[in-house]
């Protein structure tokens, strides 16, 4: 990869990290919910030391802008901007969604997939995606949260991933998905590809400018007891 960058993503229960240094690619992935604030600055620190580089050395950061926990997704935006401000790097936001699309196009030959995370309270956060370019997953319409009930459409043997299925399977039979069950959490490693093509376009954002993406609303998600 021409760009050394470090991805990163908090938008879930899994903590993920990918540092693409000197065309070596190091990762770490763990499923440690509401543990993010504490072990996302040792890891990253941690995954550097492994690759003997520092912040400097960095050609710009990856973050996963969500959708996803309100409360993960703005961990991630954060820290990002807290490492391009200490490290005077830029930054691009890649879709948590997108990147799920992209693991199941590196991995399977499918030329679809549906990609939806449980988004709590009875719905899902949803996204269809094609194999673009340089097997780039393009989305085919905006990202939505939606009760998994009302998804229309005929999606007969479409690739789909994410936990979204696993928590409503009858919903995915009902629409005769191919649901992958390797493929269920955001995995920072295929933010990368991703984040590059955006370096090389030029799609950079300073730390000031980094935003998350909620889809859901705000109020509506505080509603609920215990979520922020």
């Amino acid at each position: 990869m021409k760009y050394n960058l470090l991805a990163l993503d908090a938008s879930t229960e899994a903590l993920s990290l990918a540092l693409s240094y000197n065309n070596k690619i190091y990762r770490h992935f763990e499923e440690c919910p509401q543990q993010h604030s504490q072990k996302i600055l040792p890891l990253i620190e941690r995954i550097l030391s492994d690759a003997g580089c520092q912040l400097k050395d960095l050609d710009g950061l990856v973050f996963g802008r969500g959708p996803g926990s309100f409360t993960g997704v703005r961990i991630g935006v954060a820290v990002a901007q807290g490492l391009a401000y200490s490290g005077n790097l830029q930054l691009v936001g890649v879709s948590t969604l997108q990147a799920m699309a992209q693991q199941a196009f590196a991995q399977t030959n499918a030329q679809q997939v549906l990609v939806a995370i449980d988004a709590r309270m009875g719905e899902v956060y949803l996204c269809n995606y094609t194999r673009g370019e340089n097997n780039q997953a393009v989305a085919l319409a905006e990202e939505t949260v939606i009760k998994p009930e009302l998804i229309e459409g005929d999606y007969q043997g479409i690739l789909a991933v994410g936990t979204g299925w696993q928590t409503y399977s009858d919903v995915a039979e009902k629409l005769s998905l191919d649901v992958n069950a390797e493929i269920t959490l955001p995995h920072a490693k295929y933010m990368l590809s991703t984040g590059a093509e955006q370096f090389e376009a030029g799609q950079v954002v300073n730390a000031a400018d980094a935003q998350p993406q909620y889809v859901r609303d705000t109020v509506t998600w505080k509603k609920l007891p215990g979520r922020e």
